[in-house]
């Protein structure tokens, strides 16, 4: 029996004339971590609200869980887990409350969400929350609770609409902890981010979606071998002088990108790369690092605010 879990075969989603998702092909297997990428337009929210069964196919097929949306969405939603981008948690109940009167949306027993509980705030590190408001609580903790709360009806795939936006680094990394361990469990995740490192520590594999469509998909290091040499030089100048050697760089590397405040030279070499710069140039500062995907993701969707 095959493993896949989600497919979607020439999907489309119109909304009137505007094609926010334009005939895209992907699989998501059990127990893989699977990432969506790409700018704000570029369709990930309107493909993950058609997999939650919320927002109707407008063409092509989509299966989720092996039942078909259009007719099976309650069905399709009591089996998913759901972690939203914004924190809808009820502000004036209890860390408990919340979690409770979300688990009865399932038409789970009060004993079984209870126990589910107990296990959860355990899992998430918040046992010590149970009975705090939700207002008390700090942005990484709420999104704890929104973690926790996903998880209440044991979802077979788990949702996640960029989980970590506004958090500062610290609760980013716990966060990762306890995705990484729902990971080791083998559920199949799902993720939206907008934070590169994020999808290069928790996705398996990943698709860049721009303007509707799927421009690139595989793991993050098969991306990063394929769409970007292996390294990145970094030149930074004194005001005004960029302008003036810019062109005397361009044949340092593969490929060269002029920006306001620097160049940077992609690169096999990053070693003969610095050493030909020296021999041109004083730099006020050079820095030499491995690409990384926010290299690919850049290359593949450009530099272009999207609003």
């Amino acid at each position: 029996m095959s493993d896949v879990l989600i497919r979607a075969q020439s999907l489309v989603k119109k909304f009137d004339d505007f094609v926010a998702v334009d005939s895209i092909d992907f699989e998501v297997s059990q127990g893989e971590s699977f990432g969506f990428l790409g700018p704000n337009g570029a369709g990930k929210t309107s493909t993950m609200r058609m997999i939650e069964a919320v927002s109707p196919v407008t063409s092509g097929s989509l299966s989720v869980l092996g039942l078909d949306p259009a007719d099976e969405g309650p069905r399709i939603r009591s089996r998913l887990g759901v972690v939203p981008q914004e924190n809808n948690l009820d502000e004036e109940l209890t860390v408990y409350d919340n979690l409770m009167m979300y688990g009865r949306y399932f038409d789970l027993d009060r004993d079984v969400i209870r126990e589910r509980i107990d296990e959860l705030l355990d899992f998430v590190q918040l046992e010590d929350k149970r009975d705090s408001k939700v207002s008390a609580l700090s942005g990484g903790m709420k999104r704890r609770v929104i973690i926790a709360r996903g998880l209440i009806n044991e979802p077979e795939v788990y949702i996640l609409d960029e989980p970590t936006t506004g958090l500062d680094p610290q609760a980013r990394h716990v966060l990762w902890d306890r995705l990484y361990r729902l990971k080791q469990r083998g559920v199949t995740l799902i993720i939206t981010t907008h934070y590169m490192d994020e999808a290069e520590q928790l996705c398996d594999r990943l698709v860049v979606m721009d303007k509707g469509k799927i421009v690139a998909e595989g793991s993050p290091r098969y991306l990063i071998e394929t769409y970007t040499p292996r390294d990145v030089v970094e030149l930074r100048f004194p005001v005004g002088v960029l302008e003036q050697v810019a062109s005397s760089i361009e044949d340092l590397g593969d490929r060269t990108e002029i920006l306001a405040d620097r160049a940077l030279v992609y690169t096999d070499d990053a070693e003969k790369t610095v050493a030909m710069v020296a021999d041109r140039h004083e730099p006020e500062t050079v820095l030499a690092r491995r690409s990384t995907l926010e290299d690919v993701f850049l290359r593949l969707t450009g530099r272009s605010l999207v609003e």
